[in-house]
């Protein structure tokens, strides 16, 4: 198969890796990709949200399938206009997306499917939403109903606090278009947990876990992030606890999504909050995520594109899809300021180092030359991803941070936290 990958970042560079691992695989590009694909693929200088040279590229290079892996170009239907053209693509459509791009429209199909998920009130006027808080005490959480870079949900602590988010959203359009609806919803507590499976529209894979962490600073303070590093499997996941995400939440979500006309195939990716009665979904992803690819997919042992292709033909019940009890760990550098203003451009050393027990994937590189030589540079906020394998979480952990610290670039941060003690302390089920 001749396989078109979109995306650039650390996420895209994990599926580039386990795409190469495949035995159907003939040749592989990514759009637009980064220093780390670059040595496994080839790049194009296509962003993959502009879709009508996505469509291009496809057919000049006779594509067997897309591999989308952000959400930006499945809220733009890229699935929908490739299929119109007889080309075969990984992901959900544009309507079966709206479980990541609509937070309220998630919330629907969950209600209709008796899915277990916070309490939740829908505005689409900020007036409304004003006098709904005014009767109100305790902790809320607001979130822009739209696609807002992950930067649209603000944990409130008290009505006033949720009032001031409303009015961010709504009034000051901090996060534009994706605040013209506003979801205002209860506060869960307990350990979170993200759940990946395959979906072919009708039957679902059996499923991954991992944990992630978004907070920048060890000890889980500091401003919030894309991911500062994840493990996986959480010490907490087992057969009784997948059991009931499956059939009390996944299940019942494709179901609903099957029978009213928008079926949904791709990844999808459950955010749990396993709360004292039982895991309740935070939110939905139409995509694998970021950090957690990283640690989920080294775990994948079924060929992916043949998974893949079930999803797209409608058969994965005919493709067991198994996952190894290796555990992986990863860790995020990323550039000093990261999540403010940070500086680019900074040459990487100790990225060339490698062993059997770790996997570097970039994500904010590039190669810069000048002339005479090539420079591995950093090219944004979250620049790579070290990942360590191990028979135990502290094995796999040991082995990232040891390598790690072989990589250096000016102002490189990192937390020094990661899978440390959690999988340790929570126990499942929660009696």
């Amino acid at each position: 198969m001749k396989v078109l990958l979109l995306g650039s970042g650390a996420r895209e560079h994990t599926i580039a890796w386990r795409l190469l691992q495949s035995l159907r695989l003939t040749k592989l590009w990514v759009a637009d990709g980064n220093a780390g694909t670059a040595a496994i693929a080839t790049n194009l200088p296509i962003k993959p949200d502009d879709i009508d040279r996505i469509i291009d590229a496809a057919r000049s290079l006779e594509i067997d399938l897309v591999v989308v892996g952000p959400e930006l170009p499945l809220s733009l239907g890229i699935v929908d206009r490739l299929a119109s053209l007889g080309i075969a693509a990984f992901g959900p459509s544009k309507a079966a997306a709206r479980i990541e791009t609509s937070k309220s429209f998630a919330l629907e199909v969950m209600k209709e499917a008796n899915v277990a998920c916070p309490d939740f009130w829908v505005f689409q006027d900020e007036s409304s939403a004003l006098r709904f808080l005014k009767g109100r005490s305790g902790p809320m959480v607001v979130k822009a109903d739209g696609l807002a870079a992950g930067k649209g949900v603000i944990l409130c602590a008290t009505a006033k606090e949720a009032a001031e988010a409303v009015s961010a959203c709504m009034g000051e359009r901090a996060f534009g278009d994706a605040g013209d609806t506003v979801v205002i919803e209860e506060m869960l507590t307990g350990p979170e947990v993200s759940v990946f499976a395959f979906c072919d529209g009708q039957h679902i894979s059996s499923l991954a876990a991992a944990c992630d962490y978004k907070r920048l600073e060890d000890g889980n303070n500091g401003p919030n992030t894309g991911g500062m590093g994840s493990f996986s499997p959480p010490g907490f996941w087992n057969d009784e606890l997948a059991h009931q995400v499956e059939h009390d939440i996944l299940r019942p979500v494709v179901e609903t999504m099957a029978i009213n006309g928008y079926p949904y195939k791709g990844v999808l990716y459950a955010g749990l909050m396993l709360t004292p009665d039982g895991p309740k979904v935070l939110e939905f992803n139409c995509r694998l995520g970021d950090p957690e690819t990283q640690v989920v997919l080294p775990r994948l042992t079924t060929d992916p594109l043949n998974v893949m292709q079930a999803c797209v033909d409608g058969n994965l019940h005919q493709v067991p899809v198994i996952w190894d009890d290796q555990c992986y760990v990863g860790v995020v550098l990323a550039s000093g300021g990261y999540p403010g203003g940070y500086q680019t451009g900074f040459a990487i050393s100790g990225a060339e180092t490698d062993s059997d027990d770790t996997t570097l994937f970039h994500a904010a590189t590039r190669l810069e030359s000048d002339g005479y030589a090539t420079q591995l540079v950093t090219s944004g906020g979250r620049v790579m991803t070290v990942v360590g394998r191990g028979d135990s979480l502290a094995k796999a952990k040991a082995k990232a941070y040891d390598r790690v610290r072989k990589i250096s670039f000016e102002g490189a941060i990192f937390r020094t936290d990661i899978a440390g003690g959690v999988e340790e302390t929570i126990t499942w089920p929660n009696r």
